[in-house]
């Protein structure tokens, strides 16, 4: 396979997050676990692997995610929304396809920060082929009416 083959296709739907990206989130949250990881690409001293199962966890304090971004980010997606609602501070790295069911039935619900430019992860050479944003799940989240727009 071809060193960069891994990046275009992520086949395991991984992305890892960049380490300079993550220490300027962190130094505004203070995160206490990285709810998405392996033990290789753990963002925090506390953290849940596959073998862990996160969805049977109750997330707690300040959490930073990174999901897959295959299929399964809709579930990861709704948990770190409903981990919101039970009182935790989410933070979640997600490729911005804002023309999704899982964009619009949660991100639209948080705080909203799109990445300038495109993130290098992990220790890739070139960058993603996908823009990013962040989603912010805090209690600084006010209260908002969403009106979607559909094509005709």
């Amino acid at each position: 396979m071809p060193i960069n083959e891994g990046l275009f296709t992520s086949n395991d739907g991984t992305w890892e997050t960049p380490q300079d990206f993550f220490d300027k989130l962190n130094e505004e949250f203070h995160f206490t676990i990285d709810v998405c990881a392996t033990k290789e690409t753990a963002k925090c001293d506390k953290f849940y692997t596959k073998e862990d199962d996160a969805f049977s966890k109750e997330w707690k304090g300040v959490c930073w995610m990174n999901p897959p971004y295959g299929r399964e980010i809709y579930s990861w997606m709704e948990k770190a929304y409903h981990s919101f609602l039970h009182g935790a501070t989410v933070v979640c790295l997600v490729p911005a396809r804002t023309d999704t069911k899982w964009w619009h039935d949660f991100c639209m619900w948080g705080e909203v920060r799109f990445v300038k430019g495109r993130l290098k992860f992990g220790n890739q050479k070139n960058s993603a082929p996908f823009p990013s944003a962040v989603i912010v799940y805090s209690g600084n989240i006010k209260a908002r009416t969403m009106k979607s727009y559909e094509r005709n």
